[in-house]
C-alpha cells in the first residue's frame, strides 16, 4: 500500500533524533517509543511510505520528516520531487525498545 504523507500530533513521549541523507539509500533502525527526523538534500513534494502500519511520517516542511515508529517490521519511506521523480529511499526497521 502507498501513501502520501499525512499530518499527524506526535505524543509528547516520542524521543527524536536527526539524520540527513547524504545518500539516495540508506537504513535505519528504530526502536518503539522514539522517532527520527529525517532531512534530504532537495525539496520534495510526495513521501510514500511502503508499509503505513509499520511507521508514520510527518512533514515538517519540504525538506524534513518525522518518522514515528507505530509495530516491529520493516518499511520503505520515499521521497518524490515535484516531476516524481525519486530523490531519496530510507529503508526503516522498527525494533523493540531495550531494557
Amino acid at each position: 500500500m502507498i501513501a502520501r504523507f499525512s499530518v499527524c500530533a506526535l505524543g509528547p513521549a516520542l524521543l527524536l533524533t536527526s539524520i540527513s541523507m547524504s545518500r539516495a539509500d540508506e537504513t535505519i533502525t528504530l526502536t518503539l517509543g522514539s522517532g527520527s527526523t529525517f532531512r534530504v538534500s532537495e525539496p520534495f513534494k510526495t513521501v510514500l511510505i511502503g508499509n503505513p502500519d509499520v511507521v508514520d511520517v510527518q512533514t515538517q516542511d519540504d525538506r524534513s520528516v518525522i518518522v514515528k515508529p507505530l509495530k516491529l517490521g520493516a518499511s520503505n519511506v520515499i521521497f518524490l520531487n515535484r516531476q516524481s521523480i525519486a530523490i531519496g529511499n530510507i529503508r526503516v526497521v522498527v525494533s523493540a525498545a531495550q531494557i
